[in-house]
């Protein structure tokens, strides 16, 4: 008997926990640290709390160095040509974010997630996989979660924002548009896309305030040991919400998920489903970087809007331009700032050389304000004919499956809430996010009327 298979569960689990940190967190913590004191960009972006409250300067300074930056660790690009190129290369793969940072490591890493609950970024999730896997994936996933099926939410979305706003103007004048709005609509999405009733809604509310540091790299112990904890709490209970759907099947999507079948395995016989795993990874993807996605697109539009009463003034005088403010929104305050590619094998990106296992950092947020591509790139423009080329929902074929439904959500969202507030003003106290990949507002106090 090994001495890890001697110790009870619980404190097995808080060991692989620790290691888990120690080799994905903690290592590339401690190794950036010189390089931030020397002025390294790539090590700035880990370790500097500024520089992710207000990146755009950063994404400057990362442009002026050239289409690809090159580093110690890693390769680093604001440039919006380059950041495309990666994003749909085929020498260009997800692998795992939570990678060991060398390969002498892997072994202590895959003995360390070996009980560790599915992740949102981290193998089976269709996130976290490249061709063959994610072919199949996303081939399945796209069965139930198509274009139509998005737009025939439309009547539920607006039926769920106007009841959001009448308990607004119940409580008013006062209210803070994040926390009473722009996170319970799309709690309420995800609840109906779930099959979750209306009375479980705070359940699925708790576990997307803890997913969302599943996201982030480089996170402190007692974040990695948070996020943990919500991890596991969540795959307890879609387990069992899982088991529930088999035994009475709704019309949501995670219904149809269950049933849903791959035509072309089905000609040779094999009539493939999702696993189990995948279904588990697809829910906690969906809650953490979905609901993030529309959370910080909903906050930002809002703030964009009161900040900027002369393009409002345009969206109230011709509706037609919601979506366009919808995407100018995503553009300029890109509600996820940055992914990641690792090259498959040695190839080039904007004329530079990469090497085969280099991960090239792509700073979605600055390639969304490249120069070259957008005009006055920081001036929010509703009328900005080319708003829809930004990367906001990355690109190639890991461009989110969930960008129409985001896309929905906000333009609903925002023409409900101006249209219901007409003399909507922004009050004191608005505090943003102060995380390095997600962008928004943790808190935007509002008057009503």
């Amino acid at each position: 008997m090994s001495a890890a298979a001697a110790l009870p569960g619980a404190l097995v689990r808080e060991v692989r926990t620790a290691v888990r940190w120690g080799v994905q967190h903690g290592l590339p913590r401690l190794a950036v640290r010189r390089g931030a004191r020397g002025g390294d960009l790539q090590s700035l972006l880990m370790t500097d709390p500024p520089t992710w409250r207000e990146p755009y300067a950063f994404h400057e300074r990362v442009r002026a160095a050239g289409p690809l930056l090159t580093g110690p660790f890693t390769c680093m690009s604001a440039s919006h040509p380059v950041v495309r190129e990666v994003l749909g290369g085929a020498d260009f793969g997800v692998g795992a974010l939570h990678d060991a940072p060398v390969a002498q490591l892997r072994p202590l890493l895959a003995w360390a997630v070996r009980d560790r609950p599915h992740h949102p970024v981290e193998p089976p999730s269709m996130l976290a996989v490249d061709p063959p896997e994610h072919t199949r994936y996303r081939r399945l996933v796209s069965k139930v979660f198509t274009a139509r099926a998005v737009q025939g939410l439309r009547p539920r979305v607006e039926e769920l924002a106007a009841e959001l706003l009448d308990e607004l103007a119940a409580r008013g004048p006062a209210a803070d548009a994040v926390r009473d709005y722009a996170l319970r609509l799309p709690v309420a999405v995800i609840a109906e896309l779930l099959g979750v009733p209306p009375h479980r809604r705070e359940e699925v509310r708790a576990f997307e305030a803890g997913l969302a540091g599943s996201l982030e790299v480089a996170a402190p112990w007692r974040d990695v040991r948070a996020v943990d904890a919500a991890l596991r709490g969540f795959d307890a209970w879609i387990g069992e919400h899982l088991q529930h759907l088999r035994r009475r099947p709704g019309q949501d999507l995670l219904s149809g998920l269950l049933a849903v079948t791959d035509d072309e395995d089905e000609r040779g016989g094999g009539g493939a489903h999702l696993s189990e795993g995948e279904l588990r990874a697809t829910a906690g993807l969906l809650m953490a970087a979905g609901f993030e996605t529309t959370v910080n697109l909903l906050g930002s539009a809002t703030a964009l809007l009161l900040q900027h009463p002369d393009q409002l003034d345009l969206v109230r005088a011709d509706p037609a331009l919601w979506p366009s403010a919808v995407e100018e929104s995503l553009r300029l305050e890109t509600p996820v700032q940055l992914t990641s590619r690792r090259a498959l094998r040695t190839t080039t990106a904007g004329g530079c050389e990469v090497r085969a296992g280099t991960r090239v950092v792509l700073l979605l947020g600055g390639a969304n304000r490249d120069p070259d591509v957008f005009a006055d790139p920081a001036r929010f423009d509703v009328r900005r004919a080319n708003a829809r080329e930004h990367l906001a929902f990355s690109a190639g074929r890991h461009f989110c499956l969930g960008a129409a439904l985001a896309r929905l959500e906000g333009e609903v969202g925002l023409r409900a809430l101006f249209e219901r507030f007409p003399d909507l003003r922004a009050a004191p106290g608005a505090r943003r996010t102060t995380t390095r990949v997600l962008r928004g507002w943790r808190s935007l106090p509002v008057h009503l009327a």
